[in-house]
């Protein structure tokens, strides 16, 4: 089955990493095999999950540290982004040392296989979308 944009192939690292150096952006792979690049201080990750590496997850790791006692209003805070936005998805993660990091993904079951457009539309807008919900949190108030 072709898809407008071109055929659809199996989600791969190669492939990913073609649309990403397609618009000039620099990345590397980390010592578990998955992609990883720095936007505006943020760390965006690339990971293929699923049996078959047929699963996109586009995740941002934003920048900002916070602290033990911002957790409540930063759950209200990723609460009402995923109620207003749809991507990418928001949560809280409080590491073992205390600090709390919250973190962005967009997701997309590629189990049929994904064209090149459709990829760099996926990745465009998980890596766009996870600066917006950085910025936001640049922007906070605590």
């Amino acid at each position: 089955m072709e898809a407008p944009g071109g055929t659809l192939l199996p989600l791969t690292n190669e492939l990913i990493a073609g649309v990403l150096d397609g618009h000039g952006y620099a990345f590397a792979q980390d010592p578990d095999g998955d992609l990883v690049g720095r936007w505006d201080d943020n760390l965006i990750y690339f990971f293929r999950l699923g049996r078959a590496g047929e699963i996109l997850q586009v995740r941002t790791l934003v920048s900002r540290v916070f602290e033990i006692d911002d957790v409540l209003p930063l759950y209200g805070f990723c609460n009402a982004w995923n109620q207003d936005k749809l991507w990418p998805k928001a949560f809280v993660h409080v590491n073992d040392n205390g600090t709390v990091r919250v973190l962005g993904e967009v997701v997309a079951d590629l189990e049929h296989g994904v064209s090149s457009d459709q990829l760099d539309q996926l990745l465009t807008c998980g890596i766009t979308s996870g600066c917006q919900l950085a910025d936001a949190l640049e922007d906070l108030k605590l």
